[in-house]
């Protein structure tokens, strides 16, 4: 299993970029794998193949409104774990005997 996370950004869009957020957040629904979105990025969890799918078609629909687009990406293959977008905090929060949520 992997996780990746992604952020795809248009270039010379402005200063806020949701809209095209939103639009990759439609991309990854519609894949059906398991996703988190925080304010940096996404991670999505799935098998190599799959991920790489997502961040590629993400990139295209970005690419449909904007001549340049650039995307930063980070992987974690891992052989036969599963859950490990939620489990790696919740390993952190057992080491901090409490949640790790500052609100």
């Amino acid at each position: 299993m992997v996780l990746l996370e992604l952020s795809v950004t248009p270039m010379g869009a402005g200063e806020s970029v949701s809209a095209e957020v939103a639009r990759c957040v439609e991309v990854i629904e519609a894949s059906g794998l398991p996703f988190e979105l925080h304010a940096m990025g996404t991670i999505v969890e799935g098998e190599l193949d799959e991920v790489l799918g997502v961040m590629r078609r993400c990139i295209e629909k970005v690419a449909e409104n904007h001549p340049r687009v650039t995307c930063a990406a980070k992987v974690d293959y891992r052989h036969g774990a599963a859950g490990r977008m939620r489990g790696k905090v919740e390993s952190v929060e057992r080491r901090l005997g409490r949640r790790a949520d500052p609100q």
